[in-house]
This record gives structure tokens, C-alpha cells and sequence, in this order.
């Protein structure tokens, strides 16, 4: 596979724009390091009549280098608008129609007119020229993908203050951009319906999917989501870890004081209990892609217990649930062979690379559990 210049960085972003290489007088222009034929896949077979027999979207790892090219053409839709190329001349275009699908929307940011994320969609007459006469099972009607962090002068104030404000607080809905995915994707939503609709997003954009994600599913719409390099480290975290500790320690403490009565006192604050429970019913199940090498996501692999790793291919195991439901909430991807240093490790790229060789991890993992657990779990009100 051709390697190209990395162009995540920090928390996902650009370093800088590659310079062109200086051609001689009269030879042919140079590829641009970002097109899709140098720095794409090199084996990933575009759609064709073959897939109404066999569709290629039922493969768990044709769809994961599919949508990882969807959040590359936003990258790319940023650094068109930035570097002043329209639609013939522009490098995101490249990287979604070879696939079948129309860009149909930008999401952009008002304060500084970026774009941070596109839907795109099932582009039919496309697809009809190539004599597929339906969209393949499996292939999602609508994607909207989400971009990281661009460290180019024209957006990088913006993308860092939603960098920090992850930082500070583990949380993202103060943000315009929370707001603006939201709307996009609750109108897809309407239009296609939740089954037909897929959610991506790499680094700071697969925090702005989860936390959307989320709150699509506490209403009970679950939508398909890819979460690409999610960040995992912040101040917020390490508090929570902190006062986890100190719990913990008190209540060894505790237990060697001599008790008063026969009643059980709840160890939660304020006698509120709050205990994991999975309804019978249908589940969001987000799908996380994690380089161990990669410091900004590797918490999410940090294991409560045993780790199990599986074959990717079979698309079995995740990460269970704390208690002892045994329920999975979450099918956590962990780059076995790949990237190790760290801007390579938190790039996009690799999860489209041919060579790339991915296990599923079987972990009661806590970060998952608990940024996962509000979606299942019942809170019983204290007596009075």
C-alpha cells in the first residue's frame, strides 16, 4: 500500500498542508499526496453486479475502510474549502463516489464557517450505470461522518476548544457542533429511518458520535455508529478514577467499624443505588477501533478483568457490560498489528490499510461501562 503523509495529528489533526513537489518544466503534474489512488486502498473493490449476489457490506472489515474513507473526505472537504478547490478540481471527492454514494449535506461550524462533518448518501443513478439495480444489503441509505482535529490556522481555535472542552469535562453538548450533528442526524433519521443510517466519526469527531449516539439511544433510536481512535483521556476521568479510589478505601475502612442495627445502608451517595440492568429489548451497540500505541484512545482496551481477543472476522465477542449480565454493550476493535508510533497509531489511515490485522477484545472494560452504563441502568428512588 502506498503511504502518504500523516494527516491526523494531536488530537486527530492536519500538521500542516503537504507542499506539492516542484516539477520540471513541461513534465506531468504530481499526484497530490491525498488522493485516493495514492493513499487509499489499495484492494478495496468498488461496488458492482456482483454484490446483489454477494455484497461485499456484509463483511465487517469492507465496511470499517469504507467509513473510514467517508471521515477522510470530510478531512478533505475542510482543506478543499481552505485551499480554495471546487468540485472538479477538489481531492474529497475521490474518496466517496467510487463507493456509489452523493455528498447531500456539510455540516458546517458558524463561528468560523469550517466543515466538520457530510452526510452522504446512496447515489442510485451511480450506481445504476454500473448495472447495480439495488443497494446492496448491508450498505447503509445515508453516512454521516465526522472529522477530528485540523491543526491549520484557519480552524484550529475552534477544533481545540472543543479539544479542551472534552479535556475538562468529558462532555461535548455544550458544543455548536454537538448541536449541528444532532439535528443532521435525527433528520436522516426521518428521512431514512434508523436502521438505513450510519454514524462515523475519528478522534474528537468519534467523541462528537458517541455522545450523539448516545442520546439517540436513551430515546430508543439505535443507529449504527463506527468510532474511530475515541478519545478517552481527560481531567473529568481521572477525578471520577480518583474518587473511585477513595471509595473504594473508605468502604475497607468501613467494613472493620463496629455497625449499629441490622439495616444495609447503599454505598452510593445520598442511599440512591444504582444497579446495571438490560432490558429485554434491542440494545445500541457502538463499534470502537483502538491502537494501544495511541495514549488518547488506548483507556478504552484498559480491562476490569480478562481479555479474550477473536477473530475479527467473525465479528463475535465486545465488551461486556459490569455486573453480571454478561450482556455486550460495545464491539471494542483493537489494532493487533499496525502503527506503533503515536501519530501513526492515532491516524485514520490505518484502518483502511490492506495489511492491517485487527481481534476482537473481550474485556469488562470500565471506561466503556461506564460512559455506556446511564443507557441501562434504573435508578431507585430513596425511601424517605
Amino acid at each position: 500500500m502506498a503511504k502518504s503523509p500523516p494527516l491526523e495529528a494531536s488530537v486527530s489533526g492536519v500538521v500542516s498542508t503537504p507542499e506539492q513537489p516542484k516539477l520540471r518544466e513541461g513534465s506531468d503534474p504530481a499526484p497530490h499526496p491525498y488522493d485516493f489512488h495514492v493513499s487509499g486502498p489499495r484492494n478495496l473493490s468498488a461496488p458492482n453486479w456482483r454484490d446483489l449476489i454477494r455484497s461485499s457490506w456484509k463483511d465487517p472489515n469492507y465496511k470499517r475502510m469504507v467509513v473510514a474513507c467517508f471521515i477522510q473526505a470530510v478531512y478533505l472537504l475542510e482543506l478543499d474549502r481552505q485551499e480554495k478547490r471546487d468540485e472538479t478540481t477538489g481531492l474529497a471527492p475521490k474518496w466517496w463516489k467510487p463507493f456509489k454514494y452523493k455528498l447531500i449535506r456539510t455540516l458546517t461550524d458558524e463561528r468560523d464557517n469550517s466543515v466538520y462533518g457530510a452526510v452522504f448518501e446512496w447515489d442510485r443513478s451511480a450506481a445504476m450505470s454500473d448495472f447495480i439495480l439495488v443497494r446492496p444489503s448491508g450498505a447503509p441509505r445515508a453516512v454521516l461522518a465526522l472529522r477530528g482535529t485540523l491543526l491549520n490556522r484557519p480552524t484550529i481555535w475552534r477544533d481545540l476548544e472543543d479539544d479542551l472542552r472534552f479535556l475538562a469535562w468529558e462532555s461535548l453538548k455544550g458544543s455548536v457542533r454537538f448541536t449541528g450533528t444532532l439535528n443532521a442526524i435525527n433528520d436522516m433519521v426521518s428521512t431514512f429511518g434508523s436502521a438505513n443510517v450510519c454514524l462515523g466519526g475519528h478522534s474528537l469527531g468519534a467523541g462528537f458520535a458517541l455522545q450523539v449516539g448516545k442520546a439517540l439511544a436513551k430515546k430508543g433510536i439505535f443507529v449504527e455508529c463506527h468510532l474511530f481512535n475515541p478519545p478517552s483521556v481527560s481531567l473529568a476521568r481521572s477525578l471520577i478514577s480518583f474518587g473511585e479510589k477513595a471509595g473504594s478505601l473508605w468502604e475497607k475502612v468501613r467494613a472493620r467499624l463496629p455497625t449499629r442495627g441490622t439495616g444495609t445502608v447503599s454505598p452510593v451517595l445520598g442511599g440512591v443505588e444504582r444497579s446495571l440492568s438490560m432490558p429485554e429489548v434491542k440494545k445500541w451497540t457502538p463499534f470502537l477501533y483502538v491502537n494501544n500505541s495511541d495514549y488518547i484512545c488506548c483507556y478504552y482496551n484498559d480491562p476490569a478483568g480478562t481479555a479474550v481477543a477473536t477473530d475479527v472476522g467473525t465479528g463475535k465477542g465486545g465488551v461486556i457490560a459490569g455486573g453480571n449480565t454478561g450482556d455486550v454493550v460495545a464491539k471494542l476493535f483493537v489494532m493487533s498489528k499496525g502503527p506503533q508510533k503515536f501519530l501513526e497509531a492515532h491516524g485514520l489511515e490505518q484502518w483502511w490499510s490492506d495489511d492491517a490485522e485487527l481481534q476482537v477484545a473481550l474485556n469488562h472494560s470500565k471506561l466503556i461501562n461506564r460512559q455506556l452504563r446511564s443507557l441501562y441502568t434504573s435508578s431507585t428512588q430513596p425511601s424517605i
